[in-house]
């Protein structure tokens, strides 16, 4: 490293491939426009990851307060159907009684 001048390795023939023949200028605009393009799809996709998630936990959650829902409408159900037995029942053993 003493005394040799670090080249970019991209800017020799040491690993086979020819160098850029393009000025350093443009190809450093071409380069930068072309990571800015990259992060700027990055963050969309980030985005759009970040709102299906948030989607996402919303449907759950109103699934699991539905969940809630039908199974206190389902107890309330049998409550009144055991009632209406019970409601049945005691007309029945009225009417026996009347006779």
């Amino acid at each position: 490293m003493k005394g040799k001048p670090q080249v970019p390795k991209a800017l020799t023939e040491q690993d086979g491939r020819k160098p850029y023949k393009s000025p350093q200028r443009k190809l450093v605009k071409f380069f930068a426009q072309s990571r800015d393009q990259w992060k700027q799809k990055c963050r969309a996709a980030k985005a759009t990851l970040k709102q299906c998630k948030k989607t996402l936990q919303r449907v759950e959650e109103r699934q699991r307060r539905r969940q809630s829902r039908v199974r206190a409408l389902e107890g309330e159900l049998a409550r009144l159907g055991a009632e209406k037995r019970a409601l049945e029942a005691a007309v029945a053993a009225g009417e026996k009684k009347d006779r």
